[in-house]
């Protein structure tokens, strides 16, 4: 018994330390029940003037995207395959908008800027899928107007209803697939490093920076997500237009080449915001938190708030069919008036 005692002794120390190691590995990831987010690092004072700006623009998604949808559900000149696509991108620019701004305009006010880990998996998983769905629906748009454009007399024929359909579904189902293994991915690592995310949202990068797990694997399969989402909808967009212009310069009619490039014009300027900010945020190494919080301005808030303004007001279908509802509006308002 005294000869085995050394063995049981080794034995129990081995089995503490197992023991010990296993409770570490679990604490990493259980003690974590919230973040902290950090947002805009500037003075407490300037705290009301982003909410006051912060406020404004996502008023001004609301009434903008709302009032596209509605002016596109209700007009029925505009039941064509290029309004339908833009009334869902309407959709897409409001949700993923409201997934982040309302929480960063509560922290401007906030003393702990906490999020719970549930919201924070939440808010990440819902603005992936909704922002690589908004990169497929460009693309689809793009294809559009290119059948639009270089073959018009085919058009009823090529995008047909249930073409349309399925081309939107699946942009939505890219982003959820996408946005599955990204949250998954991300919220699998281990945050034994800190809880307080330097951003105004829970985003991949952000997260990365706090974990403590090794980021080999992660930035490779991330990488591998953001080739395959942004290169091939970039190479539609960029073939697509090329025969655009190509088609549009051979165009004899100035009216004709006019209206052509006002159309795709607007729609590149969306594009070039969009992917310009997305390239610069998960592309190109992060060596700049505060400027990456700047880009992230461009696609969460400055191109949900441009989009509408920028289809509505060099589009004359749209402008004839907002002014066709707000007189009915003003009839309406006129007449209730004259009763009383």
């Amino acid at each position: 018994l005294i000869g085995q005692s050394p063995k049981i002794f080794g034995s129990c120390i081995f089995s503490r330390q197992v023991s010990a190691m296993s409770d570490k590995g679990t604490s990493n990831h259980s003690e974590v029940t919230d973040f902290i987010l950090v947002g805009f690092r500037v003075r407490p004072e300037l705290h009301i003037l982003l909410f006051l700006l912060f406020l404004l623009v996502y008023a001004m998604i609301l009434l903008g995207n709302v009032g596209m949808m509605t002016v596109i559900m209700t007009d029925p000149r505009l039941n064509t395959p290029m309004y339908f696509f833009l009334g869902n991108l309407s959709f897409i620019d409001l949700f993923y908008s409201s997934v982040i701004a309302p929480k960063a305009m509560i922290n401007f006010w906030s003393e702990s800027k906490s999020i719970s880990f549930a919201s924070c998996v939440t808010q990440l998983f819902l603005f992936a899928l909704f922002i690589v769905a908004e990169g497929f629906l460009l693309a689809v748009m793009a294809y559009d107007r290119f059948i639009a454009i270089c073959n018009p007399l085919l058009y009823s024929v090529q995008m047909s209803t249930r073409l349309c359909i399925r081309l939107v579904a699946g942009s939505y189902f890219c982003g959820c697939i996408s946005s599955v293994l990204q949250t998954s991915m991300t919220f699998t690592l281990s945050f034994c490093a800190s809880r307080t995310i330097d951003h105004f949202y829970c985003d991949d990068r952000p997260l990365q920076r706090i974990s403590c797990s090794d980021l080999y694997f992660h930035k490779i399969v991330s990488f591998f997500l953001c080739s395959i989402i942004i290169l091939p909808t970039i190479i539609v967009i960029i073939v697509s237009y090329m025969y655009i212009v190509s088609t549009v310069l051979k165009m004899r009619s100035s009216e004709g080449r006019k209206k052509a490039f006002s159309t795709c014009s607007s729609h590149l300027g969306v594009v070039s915001v969009l992917y310009g900010a997305i390239v610069f945020m998960y592309v190109i190494p992060d060596r700049f938190p505060e400027l990456s919080k700047v880009a992230s301005l461009c696609y969460t808030l400055v191109t949900p708030m441009l989009n509408p303004l920028i289809y509505s007001l060099r589009n004359k279908d749209v402008k004839e069919a907002l002014r066709k509802i707000l007189g009915k509006k003003a009839f309406l308002f006129h007449s209730i008036l004259t009763v009383t």
